[in-house]
């Protein structure tokens, strides 16, 4: 049996890069000393999520793709022989910026990366003020433990992306995340919201017959701009199968560190079962490509 030991870093962020890169270094050992083959990291896990307000000076947050913190992750990725899966805020040119997934193999070094296509601009969320959507399209990256599906918080809502990322051999879907409740929605609707979360990924696992890693950040992170209540991350990352079944789930309060295994040979028997690829009406979708019906 083919199995991987996948490791989920779900942190608390605080205003200091360094200390969030220490403590990230840390859970890197930690998870790597229980056996983890693959870590996934959260979204923008370097700071706080800066994206609440719209501010130019944050830009200075940016960096470039190979620069200080791809040494500092490949480093770690190698140290601890460690497939890696981290997520950077890039600065590719002078006022063009994107939110891009780096992967390490665990030699240290980058086997690849993905930029973020689907770009949200909601209220606390002003992504598309700091990032281009990307552009190097739903390519999974081939590493020593096989070809990952990354794909980046906004990207796990469309069932397109998860697609393409299946139909190109991915062998495991990863979503590094950064999602919550903001405090004025009441109860009922922030279930709603954490619920619709969850579903639509293990929908994806379903859909596609394939593993899926999702890990997000955890704890409150105040309005830098006062005009919100900031949002309080609802952390709950989790892994389910090539059914959608639960392998793991954090919590929606702490940090946690979780390290679970992972049979890779699992979606060969799914797809047996529910052949959803075999019967896909390909001759027929070409509405898919339309942004509506009319």
């Amino acid at each position: 049996m083919r199995t991987i030991k996948a490791g989920l870093i779900q942190q608390a962020n605080t205003e200091d890069v360094k200390t969030n890169l220490m403590n990230l270094a840390k859970s890197i050992e930690t998870c790597a000393a229980q056996g983890a083959q693959l870590i996934v990291l959260q979204e923008l896990h370097n700071s706080l999520y800066f994206c609440q307000t719209e501010s130019t000076e944050l830009f200075d947050l940016a960096e470039p793709i190979p620069g200080p913190s791809t040494g500092f992750y490949s480093e770690l990725a190698a140290a601890n022989q460690v497939v890696l899966v981290t997520s950077l805020f890039e600065k590719r040119a002078p006022g063009l910026y994107h939110n891009t997934a780096v992967v390490f193999d665990r030699d240290g070094s980058i086997a690849g990366k993905y930029r973020k296509m689907h770009i949200p601009d909601d209220p606390a969320y002003y992504e598309k003020f700091y990032f281009t959507p990307g552009d190097i399209g739903f390519e999974p990256v081939q590493t020593s433990l096989g070809k990952l599906g990354v794909l980046v918080c906004w990207d796990q809502w469309y069932p397109e992306a998860a697609r393409l990322m299946a139909l190109k051999g991915a062998e495991i879907l990863i979503y590094p995340t950064a999602i919550g409740w903001e405090s004025s929605d009441t109860e009922e609707e922030k279930a709603r919201q954490l619920n619709a979360w969850i579903i639509s990924q293990r929908g994806h696992a379903v859909a596609n017959g394939l593993p899926v890693i999702s890990v997000n950040r955890v704890g409150y992170e105040p309005d830098p701009s006062m005009q919100t209540n900031g949002i309080l991350f609802w952390g709950n990352s989790f892994v389910v199968g090539p059914q959608g079944e639960f392998l793991a789930q954090a919590s929606n309060e702490y940090p946690e560190n979780i390290v679970v295994e992972i049979d890779m040979e699992r979606s060969e028997n799914v797809r047996r079962w529910w052949p959803f690829l075999r019967d896909r009406r390909i001759d027929e979708y070409e509405g898919l490509t339309k942004r509506f019906l009319d």
